[in-house]
């Protein structure tokens, strides 16, 4: 008798349980089959006792093993996983959690391939939820529907890059002089208004860290006035059509505040605006009673410009600042040449590229995380450069 009611009890709790799975929404996107694709999603409601883990894409869902709850991948279909320096995810208000769909190219020519050869046209982003206290995971799936990338996919930001007249990696300026032209490159997805603004660090303020440099998009909505504020020299605010290229001028009323000498770092700050296809009805999954608006979510920091004003002697500046001379191996030797600057607060990671200097093409990039300020080169570098300039 006491074995029989136990069981009831685990089938009561295991019924209370199955009826309340983690939801998301929206459950359905239109993504690009040719490029990138940034979708801000919301997950709710998520116990307290529950935490995201990793994220898949595939091509076609089984039934998740009992007793886990929802479906998960095929694993003979699975076409990538969310790269961690892309995982923004992030708990949200009442029991949410927002999360950053970052699509990768790779990703995307994985699924076309698969319709290219007769399967299905679309796939799906799959999400897994874990317990600390020993409850069934669950899964949670969202539909990727393929289509040409024009307005009836998420207005997004799928890589954006600052551009100046100079090929010098750093901008010197002298005050009292024009401003050198500066563009933002913007590709894109769907169509939508860009609107924003340019804002000016001067020397002495705090820099921006990772999480000031989102777009407020990418922020769940309680923490969209909470990044930091520098002060603003040019507004933005443009129609951009579904061609999925844009270049943003910085176009300033009055001549750039610089007078004072020192490190200057100017901000490209997109704001959020609305758009059908990047809605989250929080109400729909039990986490709030609005509609959170994303038009212009991007799955990455923005880039900044960093220039100088007023240096007494542009390379010694340099040199004192960030970069210092690679170190050479001993006579001799063939170990590698190894580069290293001072380190950066509120760098998420140094990206060294290594360039030549007559010719300014590229010939070495490497990414190098935080905590680490030297690289190491590969040896056939020395090699590639022996009897050459090269910039880096």
């Amino acid at each position: 008798m006491k074995g029989l009611l136990a069981c009831v009890l685990i089938l009561i709790a295991s019924a209370e349980f199955f009826s309340q799975p983690i939801r998301v929404n929206p459950t359905g996107v239109n993504v690009n089959s040719q490029d990138p694709t940034v979708v801000f999603l919301t997950f709710g409601r998520i116990p307290v006792d529950y935490s995201p883990a990793e994220a898949f894409w595939c091509g076609r869902l089984i039934a998740a093993p009992f007793p886990a709850v929802g479906s998960r991948c095929d694993p003979s279909t699975i076409y990538g996983s969310l790269p961690a320096r892309y995982d923004l995810s992030k708990g949200s208000g009442n029991e949410g959690l927002t999360d950053i769909m970052s699509i990768p190219p790779s990703v995307v020519r994985r699924a076309y391939m698969t319709a290219e050869n007769g399967g299905s046209a679309g796939f799906f982003y799959v999400r897994r939820f874990v317990s600390s206290i020993g409850q069934p995971d669950q899964y949670v799936a969202v539909t990727c529907r393929m289509t040409g990338g024009g307005a009836r996919v998420p207005f997004a930001l799928s890589n954006v890059e600052i551009r100046t007249g100079s090929n010098e990696p750093v901008l010197f300026v002298d005050a009292g002089q024009p401003f050198p032209k500066v563009t933002a490159e913007i590709k894109y997805n769907g169509t939508g208004r860009l609107k924003g603004r340019w804002e000016l660090v001067r020397p002495g303020e705090e820099p921006p860290n990772a999480f000031d440099l989102l777009t407020e998009a990418t922020l769940p909505l309680e923490e969209r006035a909470s990044q930091k504020r520098y002060l603003q020299v040019a507004r933005f605010n443009h129609f951009l059509p579904p061609g999925g290229k844009f270049e943003l001028p910085l176009e300033t009323i009055q001549p750039m505040p610089i007078e004072a000498k020192g490190q200057y770092i100017l901000l490209l700050r997109i704001e959020a605006v609305d758009d059908k296809e990047s809605d989250s009805d929080l109400a729909a999954i039990g986490v709030g009673d609005r509609v959170v608006h994303s038009g212009g979510v991007a799955g990455f920091p923005l880039p900044v410009l960093k220039f100088f004003v007023g240096a007494r002697d542009h390379k010694t500046l340099w040199e004192e600042t960030a970069l210092q001379f690679p170190i050479e191996p001993k006579t001799g030797s063939f170990g590698p040449l190894v580069f290293s600057w001072a380190p950066y607060t509120g760098a998420g990671f140094y990206r060294l590229e290594v360039f030549d200097a007559l010719a300014n093409n590229r010939i070495l990039a490497a990414l190098v995380p935080t905590g680490n300020n030297s690289y190491s080169a590969p040896s056939w570098l020395r090699n590639r450069i022996h009897g050459r300039e090269f910039k880096w």
